[in-house]
C-alpha cells in the first residue's frame, strides 16, 4: 500500500474506523474539515455521542501546491513529539489513538472542548490558570529532554530521531531573513513603510538576529514545539491543550519560551487598537504583562527545581550554575520573542490581534507598536535581570512612544 490523499468523506470515515475503538458499527458518522488548512488536511469526525480528529500531511504544502515540496516526516513527527510530551504532560497535550506512516496520518483526541487561545485573547477573555499552567508545559518539556535530565546517549538518539530539515529551514527563512530585507515574501502595511525600510537597514538589529539564528542552527538543548504560537494553544477555564508540533526539533530552549510570550505581546499591540472600550482594553493589557510575568515565573522556578532535585550531573546541579543558566534562558527568550513579533509584523504570516483591525491607521498604529517591542527584545535582551524589568520598559514603550 502506498500513499493515497483522503478524497472523500468515505476515506476519511474509513480511516477513523480502521484506526480507532471510538465508533461503534452502529454510528453514523460525520465528517467536517477544520482548521486553517495551509499545510495539512484535518478532519473532525464524529457521531451522536463521541468525536475523533484525523490529520493527514501532504508532500507539499497544501495552500501553495507542488511547486513547494514538504516532507511527509512531519507527521511522524508531530506524532513521536505528542507521545513524549505526554509522558511528561499527560493532561497538557490530546491523546493520541493511531498514528499510520503508509498514510502519513494521525488520530488524536478531539478537544472540543477547549477554544483557540488567540482568540481568547482577542476577546479579552481572562482565562484562569492558562499562563501557569503554559510555564509549567514549558519547564516539563524542556527539561525532560535536555541533557540536564537525559544522559549523553538518549539525548543524541532524541536529537537524531527529530531531525527536521524541511520544517526547519522555513523557520530560518521566515524567522531570521525574510523580515529583514525587502523579501517578495513580506506582507507590508504600506502605511508601515518606511519603519520597514528603517529596519531593514539597522545593522545592530541585523547582526543580533544573526546571532539568535546561529543558536537556532547550533544550540540543541532540548526537543522544541517550536511553532508555540497563541493558535497551537487551546485553553478553557480549567486547563489547556497545546497540539501541532510538527515543527518539533531539537534547538535552543528560549526559542519555545519567547514564541508565546511574543504572541502575549503581539496581542497587547492590538489591544491598543481593537474594537470596544479603552479602559477595558488597557486593563486586559496589564493583565497581558501579568501573564507574562507568570509564564517566565513558573518556568524558571519549576525549571530550577527540576535542576536541584533530578539533575544527576554533579557539574551542572551547582546553585550557580543554574542561576547563570536561567539567566541566559531568559535573554534567548526574549531574544526570539522580539523575532517572532517583527516576522509576524512585516513578514509572510501575520495574526488576527493586529490583522483583524479594520481601519488601516489604527493597525498602522499597533504594528508600529510592535516593531518597536520586538526590535527592543532583540537589542536590549542582554539587559534584563529578570522579568518585571522587562514588563517595565516594556510599559514605557506603550505609554511614552
Amino acid at each position: 500500500m502506498s500513499f493515497e490523499k483522503f478524497n472523500t468523506d468515505v476515506d476519511v470515515i474509513a480511516f477513523a474506523r480502521q484506526h480507532s475503538q471510538l465508533f461503534s458499527d452502529q454510528d453514523r458518522l460525520q465528517v467536517e474539515e477544520i482548521g486553517d488548512g495551509n499545510i495539512n488536511f484535518v478532519y473532525r469526525v464524529f457521531s451522536d455521542s463521541d468525536s475523533l480528529i484525523v490529520k493527514q500531511a501532504l508532500p507539499y504544502i497544501r495552500v501553495i501546491g507542488e511547486g513547494w515540496p514538504l516532507s511527509q516526516d512531519r507527521i511522524r513527527i508531530e506524532f513521536e513529539a505528542l507521545k513524549l510530551a505526554a509522558r511528561h504532560c499527560e493532561n497538557f497535550v490530546p491523546e493520541v489513538y493511531s498514528f499510520d506512516a503508509e498514510q502519513c496520518a494521525i488520530v488524536m483526541q478531539d478537544i472540543g472542548a477547549y477554544g483557540s487561545l488567540r482568540s481568547a485573547l482577542i476577546e479579552r477573555q481572562k482565562l484562569p490558570l492558562v499562563a501557569e499552567k503554559i510555564g509549567c508545559f514549558l519547564a516539563d518539556t524542556l527539561f525532560y529532554t535536555s541533557d540536564l535530565y537525559l544522559g549523553s546517549i538518549e539525548k543524541k538518539a532524541l536529537v537524531q530521531q527529530f531531525i527536521n530539515p524541511d520544517l526547519c529551514k522555513i523557520s530560518e527563512e521566515v524567522f531570521f531573513w525574510d523580515p529583514y530585507c525587502d523579501h517578495e515574501r513580506n506582507n507590508v502595511n504600506e502605511l508601515l513603510r518606511s519603519d520597514a525600510e528603517q529596519l531593514w537597514q539597522d545593522v545592530v538589529l541585523k547582526r543580533e538576529v544573526a546571532r539568535l539564528k546561529a543558536k537556532f542552527l547550533n544550540q540543541a538543548e532540548a526537543l522544541l514545539h517550536a511553532d508555540l504560537h497563541s493558535g497551537s494553544v487551546f485553553a478553557n477555564q480549567s486547563g489547556i491543550k497545546i497540539i501541532d508540533p510538527e515543527f518539533a526539533f531539537v534547538g535552543p530552549i528560549g526559542f519555545d519560551i519567547g514564541l508565546i510570550i511574543a504572541n502575549y505581546l503581539l496581542n497587547l499591540s492590538g489591544q491598543a487598537n481593537l474594537p470596544g472600550d479603552k479602559t477595558e482594553r488597557s486593563d486586559y493589557q496589564q493583565w497581558l504583562l501579568v501573564s507574562i510575568e507568570t509564564i517566565w515565573g513558573t518556568f524558571a522556578q519549576r525549571f530550577r527545581n527540576h535542576i536541584q532535585q533530578e539533575t544527576q550531573e554533579p557539574s551542572l546541579q551547582l546553585p550557580e550554575y543554574a542561576d547563570w543558566y536561567i539567566q541566559e534562558l531568559l535573554a534567548d527568550s526574549l531574544g526570539y520573542a522580539g523575532t517572532e513579533v517583527i516576522r509576524r509584523t512585516i513578514g509572510v504570516a501575520h495574526v488576527d490581534d493586529v490583522e483583524s483591525i479594520s481601519d488601516p491607521q489604527k493597525r498602522a498604529d499597533s504594528e508600529r507598536l510592535s516593531l518597536l517591542l520586538g526590535q527592543m527584545l532583540i537589542k536590549e535582551r542582554a539587559t534584563f535581570e529578570n522579568i518585571d524589568q522587562l514588563i517595565s520598559r516594556v510599559r514605557e514603550l506603550m505609554y511614552c512612544r
